[in-house]
């Protein structure tokens, strides 16, 4: 029985949320996963083979680990004759090296800490390859494409969002979650329409911790109060944070 202060709603897909509650609970820390979309395929082996093949030594940007595991599903990863690889995160990073693959990951697992990357430097008439889901942020394709580089994306699955009843946000709070961790602000938009921001409960009593200091901008415009920005989406940023306001 969990006996410490935090009651922790974690709002990853199942892998994931699942292996950090798990570490929370290893802490006697509550927690409750509640993921809020789940991931199916979004493009053809085929398709997927053919841009590839037609593509001359590309950069290949891994933008998640999803990423590389439904890549990795529709076309070995190590046959890709790419350049260059590289995961813009720890765990990517991770589950890369899990395929014998070495990335490079900048320090700073973000957007602009990919893009500081010296091998990004001089991409003019450069093949670059962004693997990702169904949207996104657009910064790394903008900067890129500014620096002469020719970009495209490879989508290789899509979140399905799914649905809830309109009292969850008070199932929640009968549960007394008092910390929500978000690791995207597609997930922060996604639990700000599932609650009543209005309560002040969720505004002045809840801890968000968030994965960068965009998400934690964008929380703090909704009016959050208590944003720690956990400087990552790892597991081992996360549960830092988690551990220092729960033990």
């Amino acid at each position: 029985m969990a006996t410490n202060k935090l009651n922790v709603l974690i709002t990853r897909p199942e892998k994931s949320g699942r292996g950090l509650v798990l570490k929370c609970q290893a802490l006697e820390i509550a927690a409750w996963h509640q993921p809020l979309f789940s991931y199916q395929e979004n493009i053809s082996s085929s398709s997927l083979i053919t841009r590839v093949e037609h593509t001359q030594n590309p950069i290949v940007i891994f933008v998640s680990v999803a990423a590389v595991e439904f890549a990795e599903q529709l076309f070995t990863i190590k046959q890709w004759q790419a350049s260059s690889v590289i995961a813009v995160g720890s765990a990517t990073q991770k589950a890369l090296k899990a395929l014998s693959i070495d990335a490079i990951c900048p320090t700073l697992h973000t957007s602009e800490g990919l893009l500081a990357l010296p091998v990004l430097d001089n991409v003019n008439n450069q093949d670059v390859i962004i693997v990702r889901g169904d949207g996104g942020r657009e910064l790394i394709a903008e900067r890129l494409t500014e620096r002469g580089a020719n970009v495209q994306y490879l989508e290789v699955y899509q979140r399905i969002w799914l649905t809830f009843a309109p009292d969850l946000g008070q199932t929640w709070q009968q549960k007394k979650i008092n910390t929500i961790v978000i690791t995207s602000n597609a997930l922060l938009e996604s639990i700000v329409n599932l609650i009543e921001l209005r309560d002040n409960y969720w505004q002045n009593t809840c801890l968000w911790i968030v994965a960068s200091e965009r998400i934690a901008e964008k929380a703090r415009a909704l009016g959050l109060k208590h944003v720690i920005n956990a400087h990552g989406a790892n597991d081992e940023a996360i549960m830092a944070v988690i551990r220092q306001h729960g033990i």
